[in-house]
């Protein structure tokens, strides 16, 4: 008989806490840890020696859009391969629940068009086995998965249910929609939602490029569905908006933490907009939730630790050409036919000529923004220098840079991508990190599929600020991916090294920590493709105290469940 399940020794122990890192033990034991001092004679099942390492709890990532992977993939990677071990879905107002079995293409639709996940491979993968909220959370409950997910009651779904085609088409709410959106929010917290979530931005739109159910839904509408939610119960408002009118968008989570006591929480990202003040809109945002705070409103902003990466070329969904004509009418030929025909200069001059057709909305914004593309290294640089963009690129080689890019693609095989720091290519992103009410998201693990892969941004602390610019302190960042994030949603026991907590542990050579390229694999239902990311040096995550990823390959350990509402501080109780 063994005294522990599990022992951690010897190992450098970042605790989440902030506080000092310090040489120690930890001893695990039904997936808790239970003891930060086991006996030097003390055994367990597995014993791990963690000298040289570091050793912290796992990631909390509270920015996340699972909702469809999770109902049929165990491993919720790019998530779970990259040290985190809770993941919050359901964010921006799109989901799957509640639906009725004639609204599944819609919803298909919403989530293809928002989050860029392929409809085919929603289509093929969802089972469909669930029509309320409360039933979609007993359909994620009844499979395993390798870590914990939590889930927000999405807006949209929500709208179409209540209102049908008048909310499919934006149209106002009336007090009995309003009434009927209510009851069912309580119903899903009731049932285990850990808040409401909205989107408010012209960016989402649904896959026939049609504006969202919830865009420019009515400021009282979203503060009367925020009245649901309950401070005492841990709830959480989630909203994404453009900011149009800044003080009215933030009053909407302002008013819904001052009626309720719940907190709210947005995408703070620096978009190189000022706002009303002259200030930039980023630093506005910072004194409205510091005002908030000092009001003992408890709204937090989510930073991204690096640019959005945007991800093109023939691999990926999109590019620069993806949607013109000829192009199109090429797409159905083998790989090795399709870039040896593209070669030819007549089809070459023909594809240059044309136009996009109905492009995704981040084809239309970036395909003739040369100077903000950049070749994909390996590895991969997310504040890339101006003079390796194509354009200063295209410009030294003599050459259009349409054309430059175009000659790119066919490269490699026609492997070559592009970078495009889309947004938030900022100096001030450790300002905006380190303020003491943001959290570290908006990675948006399971979204995105084909053109982002961010959901690597809570290593890139690591790596870029803490590693490399020595920014800020190791620390401060595990407590940033960690502890931050899990008070955020009331998650309290988890995100800290101590007795009574969940046993999710990384066991980190921290020496060696590095991310690698993001590549492309083939692996949706209906062969539908993604982009992955992996990192060396992350050797050992651990959920509840057993082992789902060494040394970058996956396990068959699914000790992963479903978080139902506020988890308690064990610390308290005891």
């Amino acid at each position: 008989m063994y005294d522990y399940d599990l022992i951690v020794k010897n190992g450098l122990i970042v605790d989440g806490s902030g506080k000092p890192a310090r040489q120690g033990d930890i001893a695990v034991k039904d997936g808790r840890i239970v003891s930060m001092a086991p006996a030097a004679d003390a055994t367990a099942a597995r014993t791990i020696d963690a000298n040289g390492k570091i050793v912290t709890p796992g990631f909390v990532d509270v920015h996340t859009h699972y909702d469809g992977q999770a109902t049929w993939d165990e491993h919720l990677a790019p998530s779970s391969n990259l040290g985190t071990t809770t993941v919050v879905m359901g964010n921006c107002g799109v989901g799957f629940a509640p639906c009725r079995s004639a609204d599944h293409d819609v919803l298909v639709q919403l989530m293809e068009g928002v989050e860029e996940i392929p409809g085919t491979a929603l289509v093929e993968g969802i089972p469909w086995n669930w029509e309320s909220f409360p039933e979609y959370l007993d359909a994620i409950d009844a499979r395993h998965h390798d870590i914990d997910v939590a889930v927000l009651m999405p807006h949209g779904p929500l709208r179409v249910f209540v209102m049908g085609e008048r909310g499919v088409n934006r149209e106002p709410a009336t007090a009995e929609d309003i009434e009927a959106m209510q009851h069912y929010i309580r119903e899903a917290l009731d049932a285990g939602a850990v808040g409401f979530s909205t989107s408010r931005t012209l960016v989402h739109r649904s896959s026939s490029g049609e504006y969202i159910p919830t865009y420019r839904a009515a400021t009282e509408e979203l503060k009367q569905l925020g009245e649901a939610l309950s401070g005492d119960a841990g709830h959480v408002f989630q909203l994404i908006s453009d900011w149009e009118d800044a003080e009215d968008e933030f009053d909407i989570l302002r008013e819904t933490s001052r009626r309720t006591g719940a907190k709210g929480t947005f995408t703070l990202l620096d978009l190189k907009t000022t706002g009303a003040t002259g200030l930039p809109l980023w630093e506005e945002h910072l004194q409205r939730i510091e005002d908030a705070q000092a009001n003992g409103l408890d709204i937090r902003g989510q930073v991204l630790s690096r640019p959005v990466g945007m991800l093109m070329g023939h691999p990926a969904s999109m590019s620069s050409f993806s949607r013109r004509p000829t192009f199109v009418e090429l797409e159905q030929l083998p790989d090795a036919e399709r870039f040896a025909e593209m070669a030819k200069p007549e089809v070459k001059a023909k594809i240059l000529s044309e136009e996009n057709v109905n492009p995704h909305m981040f084809v239309r914004i970036f395909e003739q923004r040369f100077d903000t593309m950049y070749p994909l290294e390996e590895p991969i640089n997310y504040l890339p220098a101006k003079e390796d963009s194509v354009a200063a690129q295209a410009a030294a080689a003599g050459q259009d840079a349409e054309e430059w890019l175009y000659d790119y693609f066919l490269g490699n095989e026609g492997k070559n991508l592009i970078y495009i720091p889309a947004a938030n290519f900022s100096e001030h992103i450790p300002d905006m990190l380190s303020h003491p009410n943001t959290v570290v998201a908006l990675g948006d693990g399971g979204a995105h599929v084909g053109s982002i892969c961010d959901t690597s941004a809570n290593v890139y602390v690591l790596t870029k600020w803490v590693k490399e610019k020595q920014a800020i302190e190791l620390p401060a960042a595990i407590h940033m991916l960690t502890r931050q994030p899990a008070e955020l949603y009331s998650l309290l026991d988890r995100g800290l090294l101590a007795e009574g907590m969940v046993a999710d542990l990384n066991v980190i050579d921290f020496d060696s920590l590095a991310l690698r390229t993001p590549h492309i694999v083939a692996d949706l239902p209906a062969g539908g493709s993604r982009f992955l990311q992996g990192a060396d040096g992350l050797e050992l995550t651990i959920k509840s105290g057993e082992v789902i990823y060494e040394n970058g390959a996956l396990t068959d350990a699914l000790p992963g469940q479903l978080l139902r509402g506020a988890q308690a501080d064990p610390r308290a109780s005891a």
